[in-house]
């Protein structure tokens, strides 16, 4: 094999393995963190404060995360798009997996005080920066490898959330069933945080046997920018732009489902261990999806499955907080599927293709992870803020309202983006 042909077979296959396990790693440290902050993190570093304020501030150490997950798109991805793809990604699941150990080992607020809640937002930045580094990577690790079907193949990174999801919520289900809610709140949470160090483990083994993906190893060595960053800001600002605009509405939609909405339905009188269960079944069922809308956007194109995901999601906002408010378990359950395992895939599951496909070689993974990332921080910000609103006393109309005005910037932008599910990526300008 030349070093500019696509890679098949074995490499491939263990490119987009390596991809999917890293990605699932990441986002069950990631996620178990939205899970804990819904559930627990209230209570254990917030328990000063009352429990609607706690709420919210533990929603805002969620956030912090968010937030600096553009920072670990721009520090990785420069070095991505000057080193090559696989070394970052050592590097960001090593840290991952380090933050989230380190943060099952915390001390409480009744412990230290003030300084518990301090450490937690510093280690979940450390998160937000190693998840920043790992998606982009992985994406193109999966896409510089396939010689067809792309959409499908680089959907796998996405096909992670849900999965880290799924293991997250069973692992915690699990230990809340098995423990009372002294123990649990006690201990009991930070099991699933230490079984990161296992994770980790496997994790590593998997990547070292990856190569550096053929596109970029075919990239003449001259066609390397010295900054990343500055070559898309001058070259693809446009690109940038519809980026963050595509991917701002599929985020606080992903956010609204699997991390809001498990502390609304909680509130709502819900028993916790059901509605964990339904967040794990929506989940196991996204894994399916997210993959299946991936290769029909390999046939139509990125932008119409997107667009009707983003077009769907905007109309179930009004749905799912009445579902969710009739106190039944198979609305409850209905609610969080049909959004998170039917609608939300439509847009999410393309986009891992799509960002690659919007940026040039040596400043595609700077490009595609600052444009994920940046957007990715409505996750980040939509639960603290509608948290917030309810406190307010707003109605929970309001939240709909939020959540299809943001799905439908999705629309417009990838309405106004290019079709590219027919394009190079061992092009070097874009």
């Amino acid at each position: 094999m030349s070093r500019t042909e696509p890679a098949t077979g074995p490499q491939l296959r263990r490119a987009v393995i390596s991809s999917y396990l890293g990605s699932l790693i990441e986002f069950y440290d990631f996620l178990l963190y939205a899970t804990a902050a819904a559930l627990v993190f209230n209570k254990v570093f917030f328990s000063d404060m009352d429990p609607l304020v706690g709420t919210v501030a533990s929603f805002g150490t969620l956030a912090a995360g968010y937030l600096a997950r553009p920072l670990g798109g721009i520090v990785f991805g420069h070095f991505g798009d000057r080193l090559g793809r696989k070394r970052m990604l050592v590097v960001t699941m090593a840290t991952m997996g380090a933050a989230s150990t380190l943060i099952g080992l915390l001390p409480t607020h009744d412990q230290v005080g003030g300084l518990a809640p301090l450490l937690l937002v510093a280690l979940r930045v450390v998160q937000g920066i190693a998840l920043g580094g790992e998606w982009g990577g992985a994406v193109l690790l999966s896409a510089e490898h396939a010689p067809s079907r792309r959409g499908l193949w680089a959907s796998f990174t996405n096909a992670g959330a849900p999965s880290g999801m799924v293991l997250s919520t069973v692992v915690l289900a699990l230990v809340a069933a098995g423990t009372t809610e002294a123990q649990f709140l006690s201990w009991g949470w930070r099991l699933p945080f230490l079984l990161s160090v296992v994770l980790l483990a496997l994790g590593l083994f998997v990547r070292s046997r990856v190569a550096e993906t053929p596109v970029f190893e075919g990239a003449a060595p001259e066609a390397a920018e010295r900054w990343p960053l500055r070559e898309v800001l001058r070259r693809h600002p446009r690109n940038l732009l519809l980026a963050v605009g595509i991917g701002f509405g599929v985020f606080v939609a992903q956010s609204t489902l699997t991390a809001f909405a498990v502390a609304y339905a909680v509130e709502a009188g819900f028993p916790r261990g059901t509605v964990l269960n339904a967040l794990a079944l929506s989940s196991a069922l996204a894994v399916i999806a997210i993959p299946a809308y991936s290769a029909w956007s390999d046939r139509i194109g990125r932008r119409p499955v997107v667009l009707a995901g983003a077009l769907a999601m905007a109309a179930f906002a009004f749905l799912m907080f009445p579902m969710i408010d009739t106190g039944s378990v198979l609305m409850l359950t209905l609610a969080v599927v049909v959004g998170q395992a039917v609608v939300h895939p439509m847009m999410y599951g393309p986009l891992a293709a799509l960002y690659s496909e919007m940026f040039a070689t040596r400043t595609r993974y700077t490009g595609a992870s600052l444009g994920y990332q940046v957007s990715s921080t409505g996750a980040g910000a939509s639960p603290l803020v509608f948290a917030a609103i309810l406190a307010g006393g707003a109605h929970v109309v309001v939240l709909s309202i939020v959540i299809a005005a943001c799905c439908l910037l999705t629309a417009v932008c990838i309405r106004a983006a290019d079709e590219t599910h027919r394009s190079d990526l061992s092009r070097t300008t874009r």
